[in-house]
């Protein structure tokens, strides 16, 4: 009988020794793995910059005389604090962004190679499928909080130094406060598009590169061949289907009605690309042998199973974007930069007739229109350039003259233009007026503006 006891425990204690481990809950890896980026000291003094230097940046700038007015909205930052986190939000698409992917999701699997740490890792987790999710969902909330705090610090520091007022949006019509809080939000959720491809080839290039630097620098030096890429004359199809054009096609939020198309066509190449990249990464990731300490860091797996597929899919969206949109050519014609600077100037003449307490004349009352040529042509003109010229007409009521005023343009090749007054100085030289606000530039004299790449839609 005491026998027969003795054995029974030991029966059912034999299948519990033997029963296989069970994997770790995802929430835990997740949590361990946020732990492990957080507490890199690197990593916290980024988090620090962005919640602090951005309103420190834009409360300085909007205190000084010069203005960035080679940057868009850099010329309103005097006149609303909603200026500030656009200036700042140009800065980080082109810079700030890409490097803040490289720093974190470009190391968070190539720290593991470089600390040996793979092994532990899966004996602990015994399961690479949730550490790789538990990496990548890690990595994205770092990057959305250092995103949260470029927003918020320079959108705070704007308000802070020069106040909750309008903005001038890029087709001269002016945006309340309110509409113009909300846009500028919208601007940078529209920019988070990019932001998640980039981080997802600092994915893709941490899985396949292991130990090599170039891993971490992969997403900024992406982002830098796209800026450069993205200053050519290319068509416009090229150019929507490059991942990083997001960065820019924001601006189409503030001009009305809003040039959506563009922006649209980005943020969806950006997210296609963001997936593609990700399964490319996680593929890549469950095929490694972890016994072996030197697997996954090879250039050749990089160019193989990472490069070329990006390239097909980029040949891929060119096609696409070319077929389904109606991209052609640079997408800059006379037509679209005739009807974006005269509907601009009647915008900003209103905004001019009001400042200098003239009486109110609607913008169809003032029919402005405007005839532009590229240098020696004056029919047909198209492309980028600053050889462009406008001369704005428009009609006063009870007034039999026509008024008219030149403009030269520089014209880049994503559409942004600048328009600089070339006379007659009473109209769009430069002066100061004196508004509520203190004394600000002639609106007239100089101003930004957007030319459509995608559709004709009329302002």
């Amino acid at each position: 009988m005491t026998a027969a006891a003795t054995a029974t425990p030991s029966a059912t204690a034999a299948p519990v020794r033997n029963a296989p481990a069970r994997a770790v809950p995802l929430a835990r890896v997740y949590r361990f793995e946020l732990v492990k980026l957080l507490s890199q000291w690197r990593i916290r003094l980024v988090i620090l910059a962005c919640w602090i230097t951005p309103a420190l940046f834009v409360a300085a700038v909007s205190r000084q005389s010069s203005l960035p007015v080679d940057t868009l909205f850099g010329r309103w930052m005097h006149a609303t604090g909603w200026a500030g986190p656009l200036v700042v939000l140009g800065f980080a698409g082109t810079w700030a962004l890409p490097l803040l992917t490289s720093l974190v999701a470009g190391d968070v699997f190539a720290s593991e190679d470089r600390l040996g740490t793979w092994r532990h890792l899966l004996v602990a987790v015994r399961s690479p499928r949730r550490i790789f999710v538990a990496k990548a969902l890690a990595s994205l909330t770092v990057i959305l909080l250092l995103v949260a705090g470029l927003v918020c610090s320079s959108a705070a520091g704007g308000v802070m130094a020069v106040g909750n007022r309008p903005l001038v949006g890029l087709d001269g019509h002016l945006l309340s406060a309110g509409d113009a809080a909300a846009r500028v939000l919208l601007a940078w959720v529209c920019v988070l598009g990019p932001t998640l491809a980039l981080a997802a080839i600092g994915l893709l290039g941490s899985v396949t590169l292991g130990r090599s630097p170039m891993g971490l620098l992969l997403p900024a030096l992406v982002a830098l061949a796209m800026q450069l890429v993205q200053m050519l004359p290319l068509p416009v199809a090229v150019r929507l289907a490059l991942p990083g054009y997001a960065f820019t096609a924001w601006n189409g939020l503030f001009t009305s009605p809003g040039q959506l198309g563009p922006l649209v066509t980005g943020t969806v190449v950006s997210l296609v690309w963001a997936v593609t990249a990700t399964a490319l990464a996680y593929l890549l990731f469950m095929r490694r042998d972890f016994t072996n300490l030197t697997d996954g860091a090879s250039p050749r797996l990089a160019i193989t199973a990472g490069a070329l597929p990006l390239a097909a899919l980029l040949a891929a969206t060119v096609g696409v974007v070319a077929g389904t949109t109606s991209a052609g050519g640079s997408g800059i014609e006379q037509n679209k930069v005739q009807r974006s600077v005269a509907t601009a100037f009647a915008h900003l003449y209103r905004q001019q007739g009001g400042q200098l307490h003239r009486p109110d004349v609607t913008e169809e009352r003032l029919r402005a229109t405007a005839a532009c040529t590229k240098g020696d042509v004056s029919d047909g003109a198209q492309g980028a350039g600053n050889d462009w010229r406008c001369v704005v007409s428009w009609h006063l009521p009870d007034v039999a003259a026509t008024g008219t005023a030149v403009y030269q343009l520089d014209v880049t090749p994503d559409g942004r233009f600048m328009a600089d007054g070339d006379g007659p100085k009473e109209v769009n030289g430069y002066f100061l007026v004196r508004t509520s606000a203190g004394d600000t530039p002639n609106p007239l004299w100089q101003f930004d503006g957007n030319v459509e790449l995608l559709g004709t839609t009329k302002g």
